[in-house]
């Protein structure tokens, strides 16, 4: 059985890895990037090839760190062949490139051989994951009042200053983020991200609204975070 996975290379100077010691190694990758792929769908919206990606991730980082076994060459030809990745992908979010970091260290400690370490590293930042989702941990106090105003209002009707005092009466405060022209100019559709001074104030806001820009459409969303995580 070892002839069989000998390499052509091989030496005496070369540590030789065993079946049963490589077989280990992989199936606690496996298991540890399952354990950690349930931690990253705690409380989070998630797509299935990203959380299989994550659940494989530990194992094919081990399998690459038992292969170059000390060879600074193949060393080096790795880190280079992982950079290209980052440039082949979109950018993620800081809690994907986090995750994904999680399961790369904890595949590169199975793959240096302490099984034990990997494991236990993997549980504590699992648990210390889902303790800080259920405590709310850096999470904003106003993020649930903070909203995307889309507003259509005819075209004789002047928006630089018609809403100021309805934005004073219920934000606390308001941005403009775009204006343009719609229906061959004869309307305009306003965009503004604001922050309600109160959540349970939306209706009325709306109401105050349809009143001011003629029953037009009126849309209030959530406010999308364009802010760069990384």
């Amino acid at each position: 059985m070892d002839a069989i996975f000998r390499g052509l290379f091989d030496s005496s100077m070369t540590s030789i890895i065993s079946v049963p010691v490589f077989l280990a190694c992989i199936v606690v990758s496996l298991a540890i990037g399952i354990f950690l792929a349930l931690v990253y769908t705690y409380k989070s919206r998630y797509t299935k090839s990203f959380v299989i990606t994550l659940a494989m991730l530990p194992a094919v980082v081990c399998i690459v760190i038992m292969m170059v076994n000390g060879n600074v060459g193949a060393g080096v030809a790795v880190a280079g062949a992982f950079s290209l990745v980052r440039f082949r992908s979109v950018p993620g979010s800081a809690k994907e490139i986090g995750a994904i970091f999680l399961a790369m260290s904890a595949g590169l400690i199975a793959g240096m051989g302490y099984l034990a370490y990997a494991a236990l590293f993997s549980v504590i930042m699992g648990l210390v994951t889902m303790f800080y989702h259920k405590i709310g941990f850096g999470s904003r106090h106003s993020e649930d009042r903070e909203k995307t105003l889309r507003i259509t209002i005819p075209e004789d009707l002047d928006y630089t200053g018609i809403f100021d005092d309805l934005f004073e009466k219920y934000a606390e405060s308001v941005e403009v983020v775009s204006v343009k022209t719609t229906n061959m100019g004869s309307l305009f559709k306003l965009t503004y991200n604001l922050t309600l001074k109160e959540a349970a104030q939306e209706k009325a806001f709306i109401d105050d609204l349809r009143c001011r820009n003629g029953n037009l459409e009126i849309s209030m969303s959530r406010q999308e975070v364009n802010i760069n995580e990384l």
